[in-house]
């Protein structure tokens, strides 16, 4: 959860400190001029970096809120969970090879019906 805030502020400054810097811009200008003081002045940006900072925000809120009440939230039981100790094995029932269903019914359980 602390993690998946950290995501979401860090992807919330990259976007916005993005959007407003035009510095790389800024040297391709003044490259391609031979300017060393020229610089971008028309500079516009579509909608998607502040679209980036608003997931951004829904990230470092989704982590927030699993950091406040993640340990609220239930958790598996034990009740699947085995002891450890051995279990004694049934006795597979005789398999018929003249019904069909029998055979079928051993492969399920993980027999062999050709070996006897």
């Amino acid at each position: 959860a602390a993690l998946l805030a950290l995501a979401g502020a860090g992807t919330v400054a990259a976007a916005l400190f993005g959007a407003s810097d035009g510095s790389a811009l800024d040297e391709k200008a003044a490259e391609a001029s031979g300017d060393t003081s020229a610089s971008v002045d028309a500079l516009t940006h579509t909608a998607w970096p502040y679209v980036a900072a608003l997931g951004g925000v829904l990230l470092l809120l989704a982590g927030l809120l699993a950091l406040r009440y993640g340990r609220l939230w239930p958790a598996m039981s034990g009740r699947y969970e085995r002891d450890g100790a051995p279990r004694p094995r049934r006795k597979a029932p005789a398999v018929d090879p003249d019904r069909p269903e029998d055979l079928w019914k051993a492969l399920d359980r993980g027999e062999d019906p050709t070996g006897a």
